[in-house]
């Protein structure tokens, strides 16, 4: 679905509403031509009481961090950024939507250093079902193993969630898809598991957990921080700083994706291997169950983690 067929009609932009037609940025804003831009994903859910974002403060501290690489002094605190999104989501009636904010260089001067470019901030909001298909939640997806490696940390901050850096999340996405699978796995620069192009990566064994490490040059994931949270209140070993070989996804009992935007989403074949039984296993089963249960309150836990929409008018 394009934005063109939903019912959305406003975006925030550095501290005014504005038409959605209306907001516009210069063609030679910096950011455009460089990349030069930090931003989030974010999930409101429709729960019991009412739409919550899910992980708002984690997710606007990441915002922040993101952009002190940049030398990126964000015009707005943090009060006002939620203010802007409770009401930008108020504004359009949305019960549950994806959340994006985005800070960037832009209009001045379009050297690579950007100088005196002013840093710009929107935040826009629509409706947004699973990310890689409703049906992969429960039957998963079949991935391959990308051509293209992910960038290392010594060449870029891959915790900051970079504009310009998703190319490669968007050569190494396409390249599955023109071999017909859903989604990729990238390998780092020393051919271990990273993650996919916009999600973190699970894997089951033996009834523990394994997850790369941010030495691995992955995104430091807050669902990815949620999953492991839930899989050890629930009793599960998880080695969350695991290095994982190319091969050892074959031989896994489960894999799994997380991520704002993919949620919990089985995998089911890597290439032309199946993994465990070819079907959603029951580790991921249990995990993706207790995730839905907390994003839509059917269960009281980890209430600090929900920025609730209408108890903040």
């Amino acid at each position: 679905m394009g934005f063109a067929d939903m019912d959305v009609d406003t975006i925030w932009m550095d501290g005014d509403f504005v038409d959605w037609d209306d907001a516009q940025v210069h063609v030679l804003t910096h950011g455009l031509h460089y990349g030069t831009g930090v931003f989030e994903g974010v999930r409101c859910y429709d729960t019991e009481r009412g739409p919550a974002i899910f992980r708002w403060d984690e997710h606007l501290d990441r915002l922040y961090d993101s952009a002190k690489p940049y030398d990126m002094e964000i015009a707005h605190d943090r009060e006002e950024l939620t203010e802007a999104t409770l009401e930008l989501i108020r504004r359009q009636d949305l019960e549950s939507c994806y959340i994006r904010p985005l800070v960037y260089y832009g209009y001045n001067s379009l050297g690579v250093s950007p100088g005196d470019c002013p840093t710009k901030t929107m935040i826009a909001c629509w409706p947004w079902g699973a990310y890689l298909g409703e049906d992969a939640l429960e039957n998963g997806i079949d991935v391959m193993v990308s051509s293209w490696r992910k960038h290392a940390s010594s060449q870029v901050p891959t915790n900051a969630k970079t504009t310009g850096l998703y190319v490669n999340s968007l050569l190494a996405g396409e390249e599955a898809r023109q071999n017909g699978y859903r989604e990729a796995i990238v390998l780092n620069k020393e051919g271990h598991v990273a993650e996919g192009p916009g999600e973190n990566i699970f894997l089951v064994r033996d009834g523990e957990i394994f997850t790369p490490g941010l030495a691995q040059s992955i995104l430091d994931g807050i669902t990815r921080n949620t999953v492991i949270t839930l899989a050890r209140e629930r009793g599960y070993t998880v080695n969350d700083e695991a290095v994982i070989s190319r091969g050892e996804l074959h031989t896994a009992d489960e894999l799994f994706f997380t991520g704002s935007a993919a949620e919990v989403t089985p995998i089911k074949q890597v290439g032309n291997v199946s993994i465990g039984s070819g079907t959603r296993g029951p580790v991921t089963e249990e995990l993706q169950k207790a995730f839905f249960d907390l994003v839509e309150r059917r269960t009281d836990d980890h209430d600090e983690w929900f920025t609730y929409i209408d108890e903040e008018q």
